[in-house]
């Protein structure tokens, strides 16, 4: 991966990290930004499976990347679906691809779970940041499904939640991660 390709990442990271909903609707219009997102969601899978190392090792890191990627995955799918299908309204337009480079794009700010095998502090770092991604979260499909609403939006991520967590519990529980 060239410099260039590198900081344009990381800028966009941090811009969704900062809650700039302009990254949102640039990376929704840019095609070539789901590699990107691929990328952010497996650093976000790798930075949360830190925390686990010590009680699953590597290969339960190599798995929880997998599964990340595949959650996400499932997860743009489900909040298509919702936001578009049950929730849309006439202004609403997007396919998965725009979901999946948004919805990927706001788990940028996960990379701090990493921080979550820090001493007395560490879960609490841990909580915080996986909040943070539920905000980014909702502004991204806010802005992915040009909702004027952002209640809209947390109808959809909520919704959506049900359907997710229930695939992803089948799935750890078939690769008897749970």
């Amino acid at each position: 991966m060239t410099s260039e390709v590198t900081g344009n990442i990381l800028r966009r990271m941090l811009r969704a990290s900062c809650f700039d909903t302009h990254i949102f609707e640039e990376v929704e219009a840019d095609r070539s930004a789901t590699k990107q997102a691929l990328l952010v969601v497996a650093i976000v899978a790798l930075s949360t499976g830190i925390v686990s190392l010590s009680t699953y090792g590597l290969v339960g890191l190599f798995m929880g990347v997998l599964v990340g990627i595949f959650g996400w995955a499932i997860w743009a799918y489900i909040v298509y679906l919702i936001g578009t299908k049950l929730l849309g309204t006439s202004d609403t337009y997007a396919d998965w691809g725009e979901l999946a480079r948004t919805v990927g794009f706001a788990q940028s700010p996960g990379i701090f779970r990493a921080l979550g095998i820090l001493p007395a502090v560490g879960d609490t770092i841990f909580v915080v940041a996986s909040l943070w991604m539920l905000i980014t979260t909702v502004i991204a499909v806010r802005q992915a499904l040009d909702y004027t609403s952002t209640l809209r939006a947390v109808g959809v991520v909520l919704l959506g939640f049900i359907p997710y967590a229930i695939l992803m519990t089948l799935i750890l529980t078939l690769i008897g991660a749970k």
